[in-house]
């Protein structure tokens, strides 16, 4: 793991405090809630105006500074708290606020970036569609060029922050024929636009992060609001979305901190047959097991954020990270619900909200299934560990 300097340290330090005050205590009723649309969306102002949305973004679009480890730190300290609530600021940041602050041109992105930085607008990035999901090649929602606005007709599926976000950024197939990567651009849409329908959806895990399906019907977008250049759009932000599997890596981290946590504490205090389950063997092979992936996933984590941070090639690096992390929460979350036993099962128990939250970490940013074809991929191409 790379060396902590005195200001990642600081930073951690508060973003923990933060999240032991404002999220920790609010994470059940969140989940509970999440039926009434109970995103916490005091989030985005409170973290704008402590910088912290900023984090890693130039100064001039309204960032503060830093870079990707100090991105992976916020984002693993905020999951640790709720995963839900951390996934919808992620998606905000990371992947919205990233795509047009890289691939956008100077103009749109400085009329948007800031106030999302700022936290007082929101955003959300759709790609996702009922035929498509890792393969993004079969996007079908249509733009058709029409004088100085695109015409949008398709749907969406799976968007994280739809419900609410002020500013969607949508993968549109603007030339030729679904199974092609070419041909595919990103458009900056309001979420208030005529002809959108966004449509809530219930989900098993996550439950505070607020998920749609959107529905075009004949949905005009000025031409510009094209992120990047027309039908090279979405080949253009790849590298954002890679880049994400790093900062996903974190968050499952910090999911995965938390059930252990959660875990060593219960065992340490339950007395079954006369001595608390830690005086078991069987149950101490469990946690040093859980301790040693946790630590193991940190150092591939920041490894690769490093990596991102110094300019070089991150790309497996960050693949190899956010597989291993989110299968590691997986376990230590099914472990850490199983050494509860039947008090881990009640619904006001925070290791079943693990549990039902860690799943969907396999398939965001690509589904491990695809990560370990891309490994191989590099392997065969030259990379060594």
């Amino acid at each position: 793991m790379p060396d902590r300097t005195p200001e990642q340290d600081a930073l951690r330090a508060e973003v923990a405090k933060f999240t032991a005050s404002e999220i920790t205590p609010n994470a059940t009723r969140w989940d509970v809630e999440h039926a009434d649309g109970a995103y916490p969306m005091h989030l985005f102002t409170r973290l704008g105006e402590l910088g912290w949305l900023g984090i890693g973004f130039d100064e001039a679009l309204g960032g503060s500074g830093g870079g990707p480890v100090e991105r992976c730190i916020l984002f693993e300290e905020l999951a640790y708290g709720s995963a839900g609530a951390a996934l919808g600021l992620y998606v905000h940041t990371a992947l919205a606020a990233g795509a047009l602050a890289t691939v956008a041109d100077p103009e749109l992105a400085g009329r948007f970036v800031p106030d999302l930085l700022a936290g007082t607008t929101t955003g959300a990035w759709a790609y996702a569609e009922p035929d498509s999901g890792a393969d993004v090649t079969r996007v079908r929602l249509d733009a058709c060029r029409d004088g100085d606005h695109f015409v949008l007709n398709g749907s969406k599926m799976y968007i994280t922050n739809a419900t609410f976000a002020d500013l969607i950024l949508v993968v549109v197939r603007t030339s030729g024929q679904p199974g092609r990567l070419g041909g595919l651009s990103v458009l900056a849409v309001d979420g208030d636009s005529d002809g959108l329908t966004r449509t809530p959806m219930d989900k098993l895990g996550m439950r505070p992060s607020e998920l749609a399906e959107l529905h075009f019907a004949d949905c005009i977008v000025p031409v510009d609001r094209l992120v990047g250049e027309l039908d090279q759009g979405f080949r253009q932000c790849l590298a954002i979305l890679s880049q994400g599997r790093v900062f996903a890596g974190a968050l499952a981290l910090g999911l995965g901190r938390a059930a252990f946590d959660a875990a060593l504490a219960h065992v340490g205090t339950r007395e079954q047959f006369g001595a608390p389950l830690a005086a078991k063997q069987a149950v101490r092979m469990t946690v040093a097991d859980m301790a040693t992936r946790l630590h193991a996933v940190r150092h591939l984590v920041y490894s690769a954020a490093e990596t991102l941070g110094s300019g070089g090639d991150y790309d497996t690096e960050a693949s190899i990270a956010k597989l291993v992390a989110s299968e590691t929460a997986t376990w230590v979350s099914e472990r850490g619900l199983h050494l509860h036993g039947a008090q881990g099962f009640m619904l006001e128990s925070p290791a079943q909200r693990f549990y039902r939250d860690c799943k969907v970490n396999e398939w965001g940013e690509g589904a491990n299934e695809l990560q370990r074809e891309m490994i191989f991929e590099a392997t065969a191409k030259g990379y060594r560990p």
